[in-house]
């Protein structure tokens, strides 16, 4: 038990690797959505360190995006995303709990896990390239490529693409560096960078001190809240969760941690995640998942061990015991264009574990999903490869 927990240099950059995905879907949760911030971030910083404690190794903590997506665009309310939290909580309870995750597993190929990383890997390269530009929805909803910083041009560029064109650099030049590991240079340098071109910790409002989260902080949702987020977010969210929280996240964590990862099962990941939406129902929060985008991030950026997680997680849990309210104002320090950075590079190293399919027909099935989720969603995309995989097998067609 915790045999697999370090602390240096490498866990603390690896920890800050799956920012770029975590952070802006949460802030906007917030400031669009109403969620309650000390809530939601306690309730994340619980998920890293317990999982960390329980798997015994470094596991990935991210929102669930098609119901985050959703819920930002159209602001939708705290009640029915907590609806959604509750439903999610008690379907992985029940998928995993009964073992039906495993006979998903069973007729799942690995054609199809590869292909749901690969689209996985191309969103997060996608996602993070509109973080440099200045075109993500929440920067569109902000007016502003950087919303927190008083400087947005250098001359005719924007400042995002400068940030990002140099921290890219520095990334990739410090990217197998133990000495310098990337991840931490690149975060402490944006947050520096953030205060030199006037991003702000705006503490006037109060809440410095010792918060506590609310238990139930918003009204219990309607029937109306339950039947709305069923069908427009749960359901939707459902094929995602399995495909890329659940299978593609635990063949992700065997390949990089081998027998240290003996405890990383479907069924527990399932559970696992249960209890997390649970908890985030009960502080006002958002839905939470694992993912294999996520641990691609992590690892890339140099965690190894549960380490991370617990360094992760027990920083956000003292800033929002802290800050309170102001946690949001806090992580704003940090430019959208570093939240990208890590985004490009976790998204090539999640792309990347196509390499170890064996004949055409698998990379035929993986590129297939590639291409039916970058035009429609990845939940399209896997329930497409499985049908895709299913049909190259019984009919013995070539490709």
């Amino acid at each position: 038990m915790f045999k697999n927990i370090k602390f240096n240099r490498m866990e603390i950059a690896g920890s800050f690797g799956d920012l770029g995905a975590l952070l802006p879907i949460a802030i906007a949760m917030v400031l669009v959505n109403g969620l309650n911030p000390v809530g939601l971030f306690f309730s994340i910083a619980l998920f890293f360190i317990i999982s960390g404690l329980y798997f015994d190794v470094t596991v990935p903590v991210q929102p669930m995006k098609v119901i985050g997506a959703y819920a930002i665009a159209t602001a939708l309310t705290p009640s029915q995303i907590l609806a959604s939290s509750l439903l999610m909580g008690i379907f992985l309870l029940i998928i995993g709990l009964t073992g039906a995750i495993e006979t998903i597993r069973k007729y799942t190929p690995k054609s199809v896990i590869r292909g749901v990383q690969l689209s996985t890997g191309a969103m997060l390269i996608s996602g993070g390239i509109k973080f440099i530009i200045g075109t993500s929805k929440f920067q569109v909803l902000q007016n502003a490529a950087e919303p927190y910083l008083t400087v947005q041009f250098f001359g005719p560029v924007q400042v995002g693409i400068v940030i990002g064109v140099i921290g890219g650099i520095v990334t990739f030049l410090l990217l197998d560096n133990k000495k310098f590991p990337a991840g931490l240079i690149v975060v402490a340098g944006g947050l520096i960078t953030g205060l030199i071109l006037g991003a702000r910790l705006d503490l006037s409002s109060g809440g410095l001190g010792f918060n506590i989260p609310k238990f139930l902080p918003f009204p219990f949702p309607e029937k109306a809240d339950f039947t709305f987020a069923l069908f427009a977010l749960v359901l939707p969210q459902l094929p995602m969760t399995m495909g890329n929280a659940v299978l593609a996240y635990t063949d992700l964590s065997k390949e990089y941690f081998k027998d240290k990862s003996s405890k990383v099962s479907n069924r527990k990941v399932c559970v696992s995640m249960a209890l997390a939406n649970f908890l985030s129902f009960c502080l006002g929060g958002m839905p939470l998942c694992h993912g294999a985008g996520g641990l691609a991030a992590h690892y890339r950026f140099g965690a190894r061990t549960a380490g991370s997680n617990l360094i992760i997680g027990f920083l956000i849990l003292i800033l929002a015991l802290v800050l309170g309210n102001n946690i949001v104002g806090f992580f704003n320090l940090l430019p959208m264009s570093i939240l990208g950075i890590l985004l490009v590079f976790a998204g090539a190293q999640l792309a990347l574990t196509i390499m170890d399919l064996e004949n055409r027909k698998e990379y035929f099935v993986s590129t297939m999903i590639l291409g039916i989720t970058l035009a429609s969603n990845l939940a399209v995309g896997f329930i497409s490869g499985m049908v895709i995989a299913q049909l190259l097998r019984w009919d013995k067609l070539s490709v």
